[in-house]
């Protein structure tokens, strides 16, 4: 941390910051040179020059990394008191002007930006980085989504229904997805039927959903599809995986219209962590919590099935692998998927920096992409949308008359973007051989930054060396938010050791 005459206060590397460094300002009103990111608004604002992260995200269970990171986190964040207004997890508040305590801020002033519910409205995820995607894809946790037999978890009456109705129909036409899989929603075919009339009805499209009507499992709720039959067709029946939890892993090959190209979708939702796990199944204390075994288990499960119906297929290997794991990107099942040939595309194309949920402050993504070797060249591109794990409870339909499409769930969708017509190749994949900043209509533009090997960062300065923001880049093309004033700004970009400086007029 460096301090200037004005008690500036720069933070030279925000992935090992703790609150203990903020001791020397105690008693002070600072300025933050570097931008605040909200990590909770629970109850009060956090705020940290990070996003937490949760450790079993980043690193492998156990690993001297994974307890580094432990450590970090705990000592991370700290509360800012004194703000007005709603502000979602991971907003920026730059030039933030507080009065320091040993283990909180006192808002001053600072400009708020970034993640706010009108940048959501505004612009869904990119799945079209490496070309042009021909079908879209959602995978979705709905959070008990149930039209009868209410209960809580779900809806409890109608009339909690109608307004979980209200939230889900509007996120999902927003999505206007080609195949929806969708888990969390209630057994048998009502359910299904209603989200398919809502889009229907909502997108001036023809949706209708695999007719999947079996019975009880010992929770209310299974896996299921819903999709746009004016864009594709089952082929085949919908098959059922029973391994650990029955009724909620389903396998669909889908036939896109007209191309005749298939690819089979794999909709899952694995056991919670949380219950009274014994023997194999006890939680282990390395952040992986109940039921890890019988996980790994359902994982194994679905790349036999995956590899059964491959070969009934012939030469067609082509799978996506969806929903709710209930494991973070480094734990064991997802290590077993990966393992058997599967890529994870959150990672590939989002390196670190991807979520769909947040626990405790800290984010994660325990609702995955992930795809076979032959799949691969044809996603064009993927992300979650922050509609859910951002927002505050408090926003929920049982506990609030927010109608709109935020936290319609506690997780986000997550959306793949695919090319299959095959009349065509996607477009080739950037590679990292240059850099390039420009100004552009949204922000301050980097291009061919796809897929690093390495963590590569960018920061804006001001012609007299004072740093405004850092960000991580993790796409082939991505915006950074400029800088409010006109002027002359200096773009650093950190990169397997080297430094590439640009200079960016902003008018």
């Amino acid at each position: 941390m460096l301090l200037s005459a004005q008690t500036h206060v720069t933070i030279s590397n925000p992935d090992t910051w703790t609150v203990a460094d903020l001791q020397p300002y105690v008693g002070q009103t600072v300025i933050f040179d570097t931008p605040l990111i909200v990590t909770s608004n629970y109850k009060n604002i956090y705020v940290s020059p990070r996003r937490i992260f949760s450790p079993t995200n980043q690193e492998r269970p156990q690993s001297p990394e994974y307890y580094n990171l432990a450590t970090l986190n705990a000592n991370g964040s700290l509360p800012l008191y004194d703000v007005s207004g709603y502000h979602r997890m991971g907003e920026k508040v730059y030039n933030l002007q507080a009065k320091v305590a040993s283990n909180a801020l006192t808002f001053i002033s600072g400009d708020w930006h970034g993640n706010t519910r009108t940048d959501l409205e505004n612009e869904l995820p990119n799945v079209d980085i490496t070309g042009k995607h021909t079908l879209l894809v959602c995978g979705a946790n709905l959070e008990y989504y149930l039209v009868e037999q209410f209960s809580s978890p779900g809806p409890k009456n109608l009339a909690e229904h109608q307004k979980q109705r209200t939230k889900v129909s509007k996120a999902l036409a927003k999505i206007n997805a080609d195949i929806y899989g969708l888990v969390e929603i209630q057994q048998g075919n009502n359910a299904l039927k209603e989200i398919a009339e809502d889009l229907t009805k909502n997108t001036g499209r023809t949706f209708t959903y695999i007719n999947d009507p079996k019975g009880a499992s010992g929770t209310y709720t299974k896996s299921s599809f819903v999709y746009c039959s004016d864009v594709v067709e089952p082929y085949g029946e919908i098959q059922n995986i029973e391994t650990g939890v029955a009724n909620r892993k389903k396998m669909q090959i889908f036939r896109q219209k007209p191309s005749g190209e298939t690819f089979i979708f794999s909709i899952n939702h694995f056991k919670a962590k949380s219950g009274g796990g014994t023997g194999a199944d006890a939680d282990m204390g390395d952040g992986q919590g109940g039921y890890n075994n019988t996980r790994k288990g359902e994982a194994a499960a679905i790349l036999e099935k995956y590899h059964r119906i491959a070969a009934q297929l012939g030469d067609e290997n082509d799978v996506l692998i969806m929903g709710d794991l209930n494991a973070y990107a480094k734990e064991d099942p997802i290590m077993t998927l990966v393992d058997g040939g599967m890529t994870d595309l959150h990672r590939y194309f989002h390196r670190d920096s991807s979520y769909s949920y947040t626990y405790h402050s800290e984010a994660g993504y325990l609702d995955h992409a992930l795809c076979s070797s032959s799949l691969l060249p044809q996603i064009t591109g993927m992300g979650a949308y922050h509609i859910n794990s951002d927002e505050s409870d408090d926003y929920t339909y049982d506990k609030s008359s927010d109608a709109s499409m935020f936290r319609c769930s506690d997780h986000d969708p997550v959306l793949v973007g695919l090319w299959l017509d095959g009349s065509k190749e996607p477009a080739a994949e950037l590679t990292i051989n240059s850099w390039d900043v420009y100004n552009g209509e949204k922000g301050i533009l980097i291009r061919n930054s796809v897929a690093p090997e390495a963590k590569a960062f960018c920061r804006i300065y001001t012609i007299d060396g004072r740093l405004l923001s850092q960000d991580e880049i993790t796409d082939g093309l991505q915006y950074v938010e400029r800088p409010a004033q006109p002027g002359v700004y200096i773009v650093l970009i950190y990169y397997k050791g080297q430094t590439y400086q640009f200079r960016v007029i902003l008018p």
